[in-house]
């Protein structure tokens, strides 16, 4: 590539170089990923084979190189011809050209999708609703867990003084309801004051955390089938072994709840390259997917889901999903869900080869 732009290849928007004649001298992994293309095969082929010619790309060129200014263009519909003879449907880009003159390059075309930040904006406003459900979630804890001691504790003292009584038996039954309730709502408040515990990382098989999983799943759940899709390839994760484990057994449970515990949960887990998380740039990334076949999630609560106390299920907590993205934020990965009836999958993402990670815009 040009000499002095080794910093492109870290960016998470797709980065191309032309020179005069609009011949492409350098694409970034971004702009190889988004066009499906390798840098190797197109180096000094026409923008346009790549890009197609719509008006806006060909304006904001021609207005760089006559006038020697930037131009951003906004919605440009490009149709990749990269992708072989497949029909393609177009991508919707924000596209800024900026004049340079380095190493024979004159043109610097930044591409970012306008999905792509939409999906920025909502992430950054899902960090902030995440941090207030977990400011929420913990004073709650705190205010209902004192209290409950106390009522267990006098619960205790009163089924001691009713021993003497003829009708005790019966008396009793009434103060083991009150205990065992009360026991069931601090296990609740442990549950929900341990996602702030400080984490413990190790090096972690995420396949190893997943069979875990799929044989809790199935002792749980005799009437779901649990098919595994692993890339067994994949190196070891940096990360707190049982936070991890909670994550992925609150998803996965959740699905077979959804199913009301008949049907199919697929787990798979994949490599993904050039992946932003957190505002964080990284090379290599996993995807674990829990897809099931039930009746997917219900359109009034859909954009909700990771919410606390949001539950589609008559009697649940609705605590499972919003703890499972507490923990998955904690490792500085994302959690996304798509659904739809007879498919839903919730997809989390990892970093992998810590270290290696760059700070990038987003």
């Amino acid at each position: 590539m040009p000499t002095g732009f080794a910093g492109l290849d870290l960016l998470s928007s797709s980065v191309l170089l032309l020179d005069g004649r609009l011949l492409i001298r350098y694409l970034n992994p971004a702009a190889e990923n988004l066009f499906a293309v390798s840098q190797r095969a197109w180096l000094g082929r026409p923008l346009a084979q790549l890009a197609g010619t719509p008006a806006a790309l060909d304006t904001a060129l021609d207005n760089a190189l006559r006038n020697n200014w930037s131009y951003t263009g906004h919605n440009i519909a490009v149709t990749p011809q990269g992708r072989g003879a497949e029909p393609t449907e177009p991508l919707h880009l924000d596209c800024t050209v900026t004049p340079i003159d380095v190493a024979g390059t004159r043109l610097l075309l930044e591409f970012r999708p306008i999905d792509q930040q939409l999906k920025a904006i909502r992430e950054e406003r899902e960090a902030v609703q995440q941090q207030a459900n977990r400011e929420l979630i913990r004073n709650l804890a705190h205010e209902i867990k004192n209290p409950l001691g106390g009522i267990r504790g006098s619960a205790q003292l009163l089924e001691r003084e009713l021993a003497s009584l003829k009708n005790a038996p019966a008396l009793k039954e009434y103060t083991q309801v009150i205990i065992k309730e009360a026991d069931r709502l601090q296990d609740l408040m442990q549950r929900l004051l341990s996602s702030h515990r400080a984490m413990q990382p190790a090096q972690v098989n995420v396949h190893e955390l997943l069979e875990r999983v799929r044989r809790l799943i199935h002792a749980e759940y005799a009437g779901v089938r649990v098919r595994r899709d692993y890339d067994t390839s994949l190196p070891d994760v940096t990360g707190d072994r049982e936070q991890l484990i909670q994550a992925i057994l609150n998803v996965v449970r959740n699905a077979a709840q959804a199913m009301a515990g008949q049907g199919e949960i697929v787990l798979r887990t994949r490599a993904l390259r050039q992946v932003t998380l957190a505002k964080k740039r990284y090379r290599l990334a996993l995807e674990l997917q829990v897809i099931d076949n039930g009746p997917g999630i219900p359109d009034a609560i859909r954009e909700k889901i990771f919410y606390p106390l949001v539950s589609g299920r008559a009697g649940g907590s609705g605590l499972g999903l919003t703890l499972a993205q507490s923990f998955v934020h904690q490792h500085s990965g994302s959690i996304e869900v798509e659904s739809r009836p007879g498919r839903t999958c919730f997809a989390i993402r990892l970093p992998l080869a810590a270290g290696k990670e760059q700070e990038t815009r987003t």
